[in-house]
């Protein structure tokens, strides 16, 4: 099957059509910059794919190697080479390429040579020869391997989350991955438990988080204070947290008994996607401070107080909604004296959220002032708006349904798209939602395509779960006017009916 749970597909634009001008100027050749180079001479040097070297790199720190300075979990640079009790792929690194451990943590070429010399350490334990070592999507459990994860679930959830970048592609800090499909070789971790999807594991019925949107992951017990609150303790605060890491690297440092730290929920960067790791009533250890501790609730999010980068708008809906759902239950003021960052707590040594998280943009929308200026919502029936092959059918046998009916159809290797039509006000940023049926016999990957200003953009969304509601695809930028807006495929990899119902999209 192919990998990519989120695919970009670029535009064919004009200009690829177009020759140069006769008696243009040839156009100069960019310089390449010293972190293209050394990505560059890492992956030839090291026999490793540039791009899948990229995309890890990526989604460790963004391409930020942070001055040297340590994330939370110990590690170092652009490859994020860590150095703590269980993980010594810092020294490795050194090991491998002879640097010294100083160099690697400081120096951005280094730490990269580094980073590409532990990869393919881990490729050749996995038995990677030179023909396989071509192919990217072989190279995936020596990725699941380099995060270090605690267990088989979170070794899958950081090689899903590089791989889905390669779908993505990237770019920063004058670095591109073109987006590109890769079929990803799980090896054993295909059977491992997919925390991005709430579905039943082979252990039967997986625990339950508190908030009802959230992934429940156990943290280390070692990490964190049994107790009853409410009962022994009132809940009056949300504090605000940075990681200093990834997602996956969150979890996995939090399952880890020498951490001696904890939060309640971490919340993705790229989706809002939360993980809960201590149950409310009990006590995270976050604030640096016991009393806090006591009385508040930690979120932690995916990334590090000087990159912007991590601060998405999908992030901020995402831990906003579970911020006011926090507050509703145990009766917290929703403002900034009762949510506050790490950075306020008194006798705190940290600086997170940091100064480029936009409280303003945080707190309407924890408070509702987040409400849409405009909105339209296109259902399957809507006249003129919906259009379909006559492939699709018409179903009213789930009472999840929005309106009346929905429409149904069998995954094929052909796009045949059910477009909804929408007429966009003026060009920005949108959040599109989807709503449809939830059933187990519906499509495991249905493929929404969005029209974004920049090319069409595919989501993948598991249509056995989480219907009869709205679900966010995210935020896109969308060009004014009347076109077809987003679509469902039945080109897909998933097993199961696609299912078709209705759209909407808000400003």
């Amino acid at each position: 099957m192919t990998f990519a749970r989120t695919r970009l597909v670029a535009l064919v634009t004009s200009a690829l059509l177009t020759g140069l001008a006769v008696g243009a100027a040839p156009a100069q050749a960019a310089r390449e910059t010293p972190l293209q180079a050394a990505f560059a001479k890492a992956a030839a040097q090291n026999d490793v794919p540039r791009d899948l070297l990229v995309a890890l790199a990526y989604a460790e720190t963004h391409l930020d190697g942070h001055q040297g300075k340590p994330s939370a979990s110990g590690g170092y640079g652009v490859m994020h080479l860590v150095s703590n009790p269980v993980n010594h792929s810092l020294e490795k690194a050194a090991e491998l390429t002879k640097l010294p451990v100083e160099k690697l943590r400081a120096d951005d070429t280094a730490n990269i040579a580094g980073g590409a010399a532990v990869l393919r350490s881990l490729a050749d334990a996995q038995g990677l020869d030179e023909a396989a070592r071509k192919d990217t999507g072989r190279w995936y459990q020596a990725v699941a391997k380099y995060g270090n994860a605690s267990s088989p679930e979170l070794a899958r959830l950081y090689a899903d989350s590089v791989y889905e970048l390669l779908g993505l592609g990237v770019q920063a800090k004058g670095v591109t991955v073109k987006p590109q499909e890769v079929t990803a070789d799980r090896g054993d971790l295909a059977g491992a438990r997919d925390l991005s999807a709430k579905t039943e594991g082979s252990a039967g019925l997986l625990a339950a988080a508190d908030y009802p949107n959230a992934t429940w992951v156990a943290a280390s017990s070692s990490n964190y204070t049994v107790s009853s609150r409410e009962s022994s303790y009132n809940i009056d605060r949300v504090i605000i947290h940075v990681t200093q890491g990834s997602y996956a690297g969150t979890i996995s440092w939090f399952q880890n008994p020498s951490a001696k730290v904890s939060a309640h929920y971490v919340v993705k960067s790229s989706s809002g996607a939360i993980t809960q790791m201590v149950r409310d009533k009990d006590i995270a250890w976050h604030a640096g401070n016991w009393d806090y501790n006591t009385r508040s609730i930690g979120i932690e999010h995916e990334g590090y107080v000087s990159e912007a980068s991590w601060f998405t708008d999908a992030m901020y809906r995402g831990s906003a909604a579970l911020t006011r759902w926090i507050c509703d239950k145990y009766g917290i003021p929703k403002d900034r004296t009762h949510i506050i960052g790490h950075v306020e707590v008194p006798g705190a040594d940290h600086t997170d959220p940091g100064p480029y998280w936009n409280w303003t943009t945080y707190m309407n929308y924890v408070t509702g002032g987040g409400t849409p200026t405009w909105s339209t919502t296109v259902d399957n029936s809507t006249s003129g708006q919906f259009t379909a092959s006559a492939n699709w059918g018409t179903s009213t046998y789930s009472s999840q349904r929005y309106g009346a009916d929905y429409r149904f159809a069998d995954p094929v290797s052909s796009s045949d798209v059910a477009w909804y039509q929408a007429n966009i006000p003026s060009a920005g940023t949108y959040k599109v939602e989807v709503w449809y049926p939830a059933d187990a016999g519906y499509n495991s990957s249905a493929p929404y395509i969005v029209a974004t200003s920049s090319g069409n953009q595919t989501v993948y969304v598991d249509q056995r779960s989480g219907g009869g509601a709205w679900r966010s695809l995210g935020t896109f930028s969308l060009n004014a006017g009347t076109a077809n807006v987003v679509g469902v495929s039945r080109w897909t990899g998933g097993t199961g009916y696609v299912i078709a119902d209705a759209v909407r999209i808000s400003k």
